[in-house]
C-alpha cells in the first residue's frame, strides 16, 4: 500500500498536468470544432518545461505510455466481427489491401523522402489505420532514439492536419466522382485518417452515408491490433541490442479481448459506451503528455519532406480505395 501511494505521489501531479491539458483541447473541440487531437498536442507543447520537471516528469512519461496503452486496449469495445458481414467482403477486401499497401508504401518509400523505415512504418500506419491513435500505438514498440518523440508528433500533427483537409475536400471529391450514398461512405471511411473526421464528413452528406462512413472506419480500426503485433514481431526480430519489445504487447491483448466480447454481445451498451469515452480521454491525455515531451525546435528540424511523404501516402490511401469501389461496383 505504502509503495502504491508512492507511485501516486510520483505520477500524480504530472499526469494532472496532462489531464488538464486534454481537457482544454477538448473543451475547444466542443465549442469551437477544433480537431481535439490536434489541440491537445498543440497546447501541450508550450509545457515541455515540464517533461524535464522532477516533480512532474513521471506522471507525463506515464500518460505518455501507460495511459496510451490503457485507451488503444480499450478501442476494442467498439470493434465486432459483425463488422466484416455489415461491409461486405468485397468492400471489406479493398479496405484491408488498402491499408497495408499503404503501410508498406510507407515503409518503402521512407529512403525516398530521407527517412528510416521505422519513421515510414509510423506514417504508413497512421495515415492508413486511425490517424494519431495508431501513430502512439505504434510507437509503443518502434525503436527509440533521441528523435522518437519528435517524430511521433510531428505524425500525430500533420496526419490530424491531413485528416481535416480531407474531411472537407473528399465529400465534394465523392460527389464529383458521381459515387452513390453507400460509395461515398465506404470512400470516407476508408480513407479519412479520424473517427472524429470521417463521422463529421459522413454526416455532411447525408445519414446513411454518415452510418456507411463510421462502419468502414471502426473496420479499418480493427486492423491495428494485427498491425501492431506484426509490426512489434518485425522490429523484435530485428532489433540487435537492447531490450527487445515484446511479441505481444499487452494493450494489443486487451483490445482483442474487448473486441471478442463485444462480438459475442457480453458488453451492455451503457457498459460500451461509459468504456469508449474513457478510451477517448485516455488517448487524448495520452497525445497531450507526447505534446508536452516535444521540443519546438526538434520539430522544425523534421522537414518539409516528411510532410510532403506524408501527403503522398494520403493520396495513394484515396486512390486505391477509389479504384477498388469502382472495381467492385461495376
Amino acid at each position: 500500500m505504502l509503495r502504491m501511494t508512492d507511485k501516486l505521489r510520483a505520477i500524480g501531479p504530472g499526469l494532472l498536468m496532462a489531464g488538464l491539458v486534454a481537457m482544454a483541447a477538448q473543451f475547444l473541440s466542443d465549442h469551437y470544432g477544433a480537431p481535439a487531437m490536434l489541440m491537445a498536442i498543440l497546447l501541450g507543447i508550450p509545457f515541455q518545461f515540464l517533461s524535464t520537471e522532477p516533480r512532474t516528469s513521471a506522471g507525463i512519461q506515464f500518460a505518455s505510455r501507460m495511459v496510451l496503452r490503457i485507451g488503444v486496449a480499450l478501442l476494442g469495445v467498439r470493434v465486432s466481427i459483425d463488422l466484416f458481414a455489415n461491409i461486405g467482403p468485397a468492400f471489406a477486401a479493398v479496405i484491408a489491401v488498402s491499408v497495408v499497401a499503404t503501410i508498406f508504401a510507407g515503409i518503402f518509400s521512407a529512403s525516398v523522402f530521407g527517412r528510416d523505415r521505422a519513421f515510414g512504418f509510423l506514417a504508413g500506419g497512421a495515415v492508413a489505420i486511425c490517424g494519431a491513435s495508431a501513430a502512439l500505438a505504434i510507437a509503443a514498440f518502434l525503436p527509440k532514439h533521441d528523435k522518437s518523440e519528435t517524430d511521433l508528433t510531428f505524425v500525430v500533427v500533420t496526419v490530424t492536419v491531413a485528416s481535416t483537409i480531407a474531411m472537407i475536400l473528399y465529400p465534394i471529391l465523392a460527389t464529383a466522382m458521381g459515387m452513390d450514398v453507400n460509395q461515398a461512405g465506404i470512400f470516407l471511411g476508408g480513407t479519412i485518417h479520424d473517427v472524429a473526421q470521417v463521422v463529421g464528413a459522413g454526416f455532411s452528406m447525408s445519414d446513411e452515408t454518415g452510418d456507411v462512413a463510421t462502419l468502414v472506419k471502426l473496420f479499418r480500426v480493427t486492423m491495428l491490433a494485427p498491425v501492431v503485433f506484426i509490426g512489434a514481431l518485425f522490429f523484435r526480430s530485428s532489433a540487435q541490442h537492447g531490450v527487445r519489445p515484446p511479441l505481444l504487447p499487452g494493450f494489443v491483448l486487451g483490445f482483442f479481448a474487448l473486441v471478442l466480447l463485444n462480438s459475442l454481445h457480453d458488453i451492455p451498451p451503457i457498459v460500451g459506451d461509459g468504456l469508449g469515452q474513457i478510451s477517448r480521454a485516455c488517448l487524448l491525455t495520452a497525445v497531450a503528455a507526447v505534446g508536452m515531451k516535444t521540443s519546438v525546435q526538434e520539430l522544425r528540424k523534421v522537414g518539409g519532406t516528411s510532410v510532403a511523404m506524408i501527403g503522398a501516402l494520403t493520396v495513394f490511401l484515396a486512390a486505391l480505395v477509389a479504384a477498388g469501389i469502382f472495381l467492385f461496383s461495376a
